[in-house]
C-alpha cells in the first residue's frame, strides 16, 4: 500500500499544476530516496521473516532434542535404579556369605597385593572381596591363567597360608558378560557362559591349591552372565567379566565328647543271682 502511494506521488505533483523546476527536482529526489528506502525496508522485513522461520525451526529442533535428552535421562535413571537394586542384592548375597571386614594384618596384606597388581585386581575392604579382571587373568574364551595372574595368585596363596588367614574359607566365584560363546572350539569346551565362569573359578582354585592352600578350604561357583555389576553394551562389559574371591570364617568344629555330670549319682550295682548265698 505504501509503495503504491509513492508510485502515485509524481502524478499528484503533475496534477498540482506548474511548479518551479528546482522544487520539482528536489521533490522527485526525495521521492526516489523514499522509494529506495521502502525497497530496502521491504527486503529487510523479508530477511527478518526468513530468519524468524529459521529461528522457529531451530527452536523446534531444540525442543525435540530436549525432549529426547529428558527421555534418555529417565531411561538412565531407571537403569541406575536397577543397577542399585542389583548391587544391593549382591550385598545381600555377600552378607549371606558371612563376609565383612577382615583382621587388620590380613586386610593390610590384601591391600598391598591389590596395589601391587592394580591393573589385574582390586580389593574391597568393606566386604573383604578380591576381584580379578577376567580380561587380564585369561585369554579370550580360555581358562588358562596368564603369567601375571599366576604370580598374583601365588602371592595371594602365601598371604592366605599365614596368620589369621588360615581361619578363613576361600570362595572363588566366576562371572561373564552376556555375550554368547561363538567360537566352535571354545563352545565345545564351555557350552555356555555358566560353564565358562565355573571353569575359570576352578582354574583359580587349582592354582591356589598348587600354591599350598588346603583343597578343602576352597569352594567354587560360576554364575555366568546372571550377576552383572555393570551395564552390558553391544559388545558386553569388561567389568562383568571377572573372578571374585570371598573370605569367610571357618565354622567352629563342635566337640561331640560327652562330659559326665559330676553331680549325677551313678546307679547302684546289680548283684548277680549266682553270687547270692542261699538261705539255710
Amino acid at each position: 500500500m505504501k509503495r503504491c502511494l509513492l508510485l502515485l506521488f509524481p502524478i499528484v505533483l503533475f496534477s498540482m499544476g506548474c511548479i518551479p523546476q528546482e522544487k520539482y527536482d528536489d521533490l522527485l529526489t526525495a521521492y526516489r530516496a523514499k522509494e529506495r528506502q521502502n525497497i530496502q525496508t521491504q527486503s529487510e522485513m523479508e530477511a527478518m521473516q526468513q530468519n524468524e522461520g529459521m529461528l522457529r525451526g531451530q527452536l523446534q529442533k531444540s525442543v525435540t532434542d530436549l525432549d529426547r535428552a529428558l527421555s534418555q535421562l529417565d531411561d538412565q535413571n531407571g537403569e541406575i535404579t536397577r543397577l542399585r537394586g542389583d548391587f544391593e542384592a549382591m550385598l545381600d548375597t555377600v552378607s549371606g556369605l558371612n563376609t565383612g571386614p577382615l583382621p587388620a594384618d590380613l586386610n593390610a596384606a590384601l591391600v598391598r597385593l591389590a596395589s601391587q597388581n592394580s591393573e589385574l585386581l582390586s580389593f574391597d575392604e568393606r566386604t573383604g572381596m578380591l576381584r580379578f579382571s577376567s580380561d587380564l587373568t585369561f585369554d579370550l574364551g580360555s581358562t588358562t591363567l596368564n603369567p601375571a595372574a599366576k604370580q598374583a595368585i601365588a602371592a595371594l596363596a602365601s598371604i592366605l597360608e599365614d596368620g589369621d588367614a588360615v581361619g578363613f574359607e576361600i570362595r572363588v566365584v566366576g562371572h561373564t558378560d552376556n555375550m554368547p560363546i561363538s567360537k566352535p572350539d571354545t563352545r565345545a569346551k564351555h557350552p555356555t557362559n555358566m560353564h565358562l565362569s565355573t571353569h575359570r573359578a576352578i582354574s583359580v582354585r587349582d592354582a591356589l591349591v598348587a600354591d599350598g592352600i588346603t583343597a578343602n578350604r576352597v569352594q567354587v561357583a560360576g554364575y555366568g552372565e546372571f550377576r552383572p555389576v555393570a551395564e552390558n553394551g553391544t559388545r558386553g562389559s569388561a567389568t562383568n567379566r571377572r573372578v571374585e574371591i570371598f573370605l569367610t570364617p571357618m565354622p567352629a568344629v563342635m566337640d561331640t565328647t560327652v562330659i559326665p555330670d559330676p553331680t549325677e549319682v551313678p546307679p547302684a550295682p546289680v548283684a548277680d543271682p549266682g553270687d547270692v548265698e542261699p538261705l539255710k
